[in-house]
């Protein structure tokens, strides 16, 4: 049989040094007796289709003996590519979708962290893809599948995610080339040796080994917290909420604490009663804890205030400047772009004062004059950091906000139409409580989503108990699917729901 080339194929996004891998094995071939050739395939955007560079390597000694130059190929096929390195989940996915991997022949390296695509950051609901899904479907493909965190161990080494995937092809062996002959390559780039040969080296003792399994999450201690209201809200979900919903109710507490003071928490916990105490609640435990996770979620709905608090965090500031790696001596600064419409402007002040000002003419048209364009913030200025913290900190005030007082009035006829389905239903009720899944955001994101969601609820509202849960559920669906409503008005007209 005639000797073939090894075919190599890489799927990096940018800034990941996929160019710099696919140039590392072309001169570690070329400097251990091998032809090789290199060529690249760039991806529409940086996380809609990352670049693929492909590279073949063949024996020197074979093209001689050969008489001739081997001819070598610029794509990699489908089922004919013995080695494919994946910078991130999502890409070793992709991988194999189109054909590269293949469980008689392919050696596949991927790191198993996630950067999401933009068709995931997107969708109107959870457009996460399953990440277990991916790694059970990749392992069932490949012949050899090595994976671990790639990010995390090129941070740890302080190098870049190619050092760790040059150390992890090293590693797997598949290559007819020694440990040295692969550091000798990174030695002869001359620039970042040191850190690289670290990431390398971690990388190399990884890709020996078996994929390690997750590890079980250790037992959170149990801690008291010092503030006695705190305290107090703990004992009330103790007391008042059974075991196997307290975790999401504890989980609804801290945020609602953060987001505004344990009374709020308060609030929810009342809120979150009177669902508990529905005699529909004992057998449909679903709907207890769905309702109290969405209702944690709408209750800490985003507005300027919250927007403004987030972006003002010293935490913020520290995740920036580790993001982007600061030296010493290196000054960072943040630009927000910020573009406010006159609604939000409104729902951020007093009640009637915001109702005045979205009713008025003048002093409306005035606004909307200083607001039609956005402008841009420094936050890591005095003055941009100023400006925002002190929209942050009308935090206190929020109760009093046109905002406020339009979800309460969203809330609590939401929280009726659940304890009206459970009455005669309780699956219906916890799809209606999923429903909330659709009410996100802010702007334009907040009110496409706020009009399908009072869509359903009409529906609801309709139908009665003669809605089926299943109905409930593909309307939801057609929602989250199509941002401007057309699936969900063609499947309510469908079910003569319209």
């Amino acid at each position: 049989m005639a000797t073939q080339p090894i075919k190599i194929a890489i799927l990096a996004m940018g800034g990941e040094g996929g160019g710099v891998l696919a140039d590392w094995i072309v001169d570690l071939g070329e400097h251990n007796g091998h032809i090789a050739q290199t060529t690249s395939v760039p991806g529409v955007a940086q996380r809609t289709g990352a670049t693929i560079y492909y590279v073949e390597l063949y024996p020197k000694g074979q093209a001689e003996r050969d008489g001739g130059t081997p001819v070598l190929a610029l794509m990699p096929l489908p089922g004919d590519v013995d080695v494919v390195l994946a910078s991130e989940l999502m890409e070793a996915g992709r991988a194999v979708q189109r054909g590269l991997v293949t469980a008689d022949r392919t050696t596949l390296i991927a790191s198993t962290h996630r950067v999401y695509s933009i068709a995931e950051k997107t969708a109107m609901g959870d457009g996460r893809v399953d990440s277990e899904q991916l790694l059970a479907h990749a392992k069932a493909q490949a012949k050899r599948f090595v994976r671990f965190d790639m990010a995390q161990a090129a941070e740890d080494a302080g190098s870049v995610i190619s050092a760790v995937m040059f150390g992890a092809l090293a590693g797997t062996g598949v290559l007819p080339f020694s440990r040295n002959q692969f550091e000798a390559t990174i030695q002869r780039g001359g620039v970042g040796v040191a850190p690289s040969l670290k990431a390398f080296a971690a990388a190399y003792a990884r890709a020996g080994a078996e994929p390690e399994e997750a590890p079980a999450l250790p037992a959170m201690p149990a801690r008291t917290p010092r503030d006695p209201a705190v305290r107090a809200l703990l004992e009330r979900i103790d007391g008042n909420f059974p075991a196997d919903a307290r975790g999401l109710i504890v989980e609804g507490v801290r945020r609602l604490v953060d987001y505004q003071d344990p009374a709020y928490a308060g609030l929810y916990l009342d809120r979150l009663a009177r669902i508990a105490q529905l005699p529909a609640a004992d057998g449909e435990p679903l709907l207890l804890r769905e309702t109290a996770r969405h209702l944690a979620l709408w209750m800490s709905y985003e507005d300027t205030i919250r927007v403004a608090e987030l972006k003002t965090r010293a935490s913020r500031f520290d995740r920036v400047r580790d993001e982007v790696r600061v030296k010493d001596g290196q000054l960072l600064a943040i630009n927000e772009y910020m573009h406010p419409r006159l609604q939000e402007i409104c729902e951020t002040l007093p009640a009637g004062l915001g109702r005045w000002l979205a009713g008025s003419g003048w002093p409306r048209r005035l606004v909307e004059r200083f607001t039609r364009n956005g402008r841009v913030i420094t936050t890591s200025s005095l003055r941009g950091f100023l400006m925002l913290y002190l929209v942050a900190g009308m935090k206190r005030w929020r109760r009093g906000t046109l905002r406020f007082a339009a979800e309460t009035q969203r809330i609590e006829p939401w929280l009726a139409q659940i304890a009206q389905a459970a009455a005669v239903n309780p699956q219906l009720a916890v799809e209606v409580a999923q429903c909330q899944r659709l009410v996100k955001g802010y702007s334009d994101t907040h009110a496409r989503g706020l009009s399908n969601f009072e869509a359903l609820m009409a529906a609801v509202e309709r139908a009665g108990a003669a809605l089926a849960p299943a109905t409930l559920r593909e309307l939801r669906d057609a929602a989250l699917a199509d941002e401007h409503g057309d699936k969900l008005r063609a499947t309510l007209a469908r079910h003569a729901l319209a």
